[in-house]
Parts: C-alpha cells; sequence; structure tokens
C-alpha cells in the first residue's frame, strides 16, 4: 500500500512560464478556477485546487485534446522540478520510466503502475485518492509526458503501441497524431502501451554523476515522507478510498493495514485520535472538495462520502460546519466571486 502525503500538491514555477509561452495568462486561469489569484505564487495547493487549476486551462484551451498536445510540446525540460529532471539523466528509457513511477509517489495525486508483459511496457494511472480522479487533461498530459520523456531523452520521435482514456478527451485525430499510435476512448482506464524495443533505447542525457548526487537524496527524501505517515493519516488514506463501498467500520480498516482492531485502536489512542473522530474529518473534508464542484448534485456528494440516506449526509454536514450543503455551496460560491474581482 502506498499511503499519500498530506492534501498538498506542489506546482512546479515551470507549469505557470510554459502556458505563458502557449498565450495563456496564469492570472486569466486562476479567475476561470474561481480562486484567488495568489493561488498563482502559492508553492503548495490541495487536491481540489489542482484539479481546477486543470479543469480551468481544459475550458480556456476549449478542447482537451489541443490543451494536452500544445502544453505537452511546449513545456521545457530544464523547467521540471528536480525529482522528475533526474529521469532525464537516466542510462536508457526503461531506467527513466521506473524512477519515474517510484518518485511520483513523493508528487501527488497520481501513482503509475507500470507492467512489463511479452513485447509491451504499460504504464496505468491511478489516483492516490481512488475516489478523487483528476479531470480528463491532467489525465492526458500525464501519459502524454511519459512519452515526451522518452522522445527527449533519446532524441528520437517514439511512437507510443496505443493509448487508452476512460473519458472522451476531444479531438481524437490530435491525440492519435502526438502520440503515432491509435487512442481509444471510453475504456477502463488510463494506460500508455509502450513498444518494449524503445526501453533499451540510451538517453543522450545521461549523466552518471549526477545520478550519483540526486539518486540518495531522493530516495532518502521518499523514505523520510513514508515513514513519517501517521497512523491516523493511513487510516484516512484508507477511508478515503473505501467510503462508497457502503458501510465501513474499524475492523475491515484494520484488516487492510494487517492488524488486529485492537492495535489499530490503541495506535490512534497514542496520536490522541479515534476511529470516529477520523472518519467524520475524512467525510467533512471529501463533502467539501465534492461541494466545491457544481456539476456534482448534494445527493451525489452524500453518497460519495458513504451516506445512503441525504438525510443523514444534512444533519453530519450541518453539525460539521454550522450549515446545510445547499447554503455551504452558496456562501464559498459569493466568497470566490469576490476574490477573483479584487
Amino acid at each position: 500500500m502506498n499511503a499519500p502525503s498530506a492534501d498538498r500538491i506542489k506546482i512546479a514555477p515551470g507549469f505557470w512560464t510554459s502556458l505563458r509561452g502557449i498565450g495563456i495568462e496564469p492570472i486569466d486561469v486562476a479567475r476561470q478556477a474561481r480562486l484567488p489569484l495568489t493561488v498563482i505564487t502559492e508553492p503548495l495547493v490541495t487536491t481540489a485546487q489542482y484539479y481546477s487549476i486543470w479543469q480551468a486551462y481544459s475550458e480556456i484551451v476549449g478542447d482537451i485534446a489541443t490543451g494536452i498536445v500544445k502544453l505537452a510540446t511546449a513545456y521545457e525540460t530544464a523547467q521540471y522540478p528536480p525529482d522528475a529532471l533526474a529521469t532525464f539523466h537516466a542510462c536508457d528509457y526503461r531506467d527513466a520510466l521506473n524512477r519515474m513511477a517510484r518518485y511520483k509517489q513523493m508528487c501527488p495525486p497520481e501513482n503509475l503502475k507500470i507492467q512489463e508483459e511479452d513485447e509491451q511496457y504499460s504504464i496505468e494511472l491511478e489516483w492516490q485518492h481512488a475516489e478523487l480522479p483528476g479531470p480528463p487533461v491532467l489525465v492526458g498530459i500525464t501519459l502524454a509526458y511519459l512519452l515526451e520523456l522518452g522522445r527527449r531523452g533519446t532524441g528520437h520521435h517514439l511512437k507510443a503501441h496505443s493509448v487508452e482514456f476512460i473519458n472522451p478527451m476531444g479531438d481524437v485525430e490530435a491525440l492519435e497524431s502526438y502520440f503515432g499510435c491509435r487512442v481509444r476512448m471510453g475504456t477502463g482506464r488510463n494506460r500508455l502501451i509502450l513498444n518494449r524495443e524503445d526501453l533499451d533505447r540510451p538517453f543522450t542525457s545521461y549523466n552518471e554523476e549526477l545520478l550519483e548526487i540526486l539518486t540518495p537524496s531522493l530516495d532518502r527524501t521518499l523514505e523520510e515522507r513514508q515513514s513519517q505517515l501517521t497512523m491516523s493519516a493511513k487510516v484516512q488514506w484508507l477511508l478515503s478510498r473505501c467510503l462508497t463501498r457502503g458501510r465501513i467500520d474499524i475492523k475491515t480498516v484494520a484488516s487492510e493495514l494487517g492488524m488486529s482492531e485492537r492495535t489499530l485502536q490503541r495506535r490512534l489512542t497514542e496520536e490522541g485520535e479515534s476511529f470516529k473522530q477520523l472518519l467524520a474529518k475524512t467525510r467533512r473534508e471529501m463533502a467539501v472538495a465534492y461541494l466545491a464542484n457544481p456539476a456534482l448534485e448534494i445527493k451525489e456528494v452524500a453518497f460519495l462520502v458513504g451516506y445512503e440516506d441525504q438525510n443523514s449526509f444534512y444533519r453530519a454536514f450541518r453539525l460539521w460546519t454550522g450549515e446545510t450543503p445547499a447554503n455551504w455551496r452558496v456562501t464559498q460560491e459569493n466568497w470566490r466571486s469576490v476574490l477573483v474581482t479584487e
């Protein structure tokens, strides 16, 4: 099990720089996302804000596929953060992808699952918060970046074997032209399949000395972040993934963590927490994130945070915030409108 870091995501400065490079002003993205303009300079954002930024970019461009291709090709290699930049100095494409999958654990909200079988090498995108999937444009950018990594590292215009997307992605011809292969939509997963023969292609940017410096540091950071996860954080992560399954109790979570119910209770007590408190906290945080999306009806939000009865959700939300879900949503919309016009 790979539990995620706290609900904070770092946006690389190169993201905003690249937007300007394709003629889109960051301020316009922030306004379209209905977020305060300070989000452009803040180093960390929440998952909900991160998704809103990507969705706003997609809306401004007008077509998901166009947005993917434009940004993937415009993003300068030098603008990538250290953990991603290190992959460009790998010895070959396979090494680069394996490093990327490992260090991606430090960069929520997505994980990369690699499988190598026969003549194919597949990379599937999975969300660390399974119940909070990212917008389609973010899915496309992530998979395009993995192919772009191989193209820039090897110096060859590599083509994928095939690409699969769960959601519609706009202009399929534009995507097929970029990936150089068939692109399928409406599948059960988001997956990039590469030709195995390309994996052993050496990287022209291979730098053994630089990797000897970067690798220990990145590995140490990854290990520190994983070891710093409290039992409370692990429980919340599991809850966020399981709420829509229906009733979930401490026995189920303890089993998922490979320990007894009694041991889990003791560990949580040592951290000053209880299962009941964490369940309520997780539901509250997820409810707030879902309610920020106007496309979701309140009854859908109730289900997504584990309530079969909408009235029970109303009572719980009022206990958490002092407001009904509907009133809270209106208040937040008004607040964002004020920030955007300042």
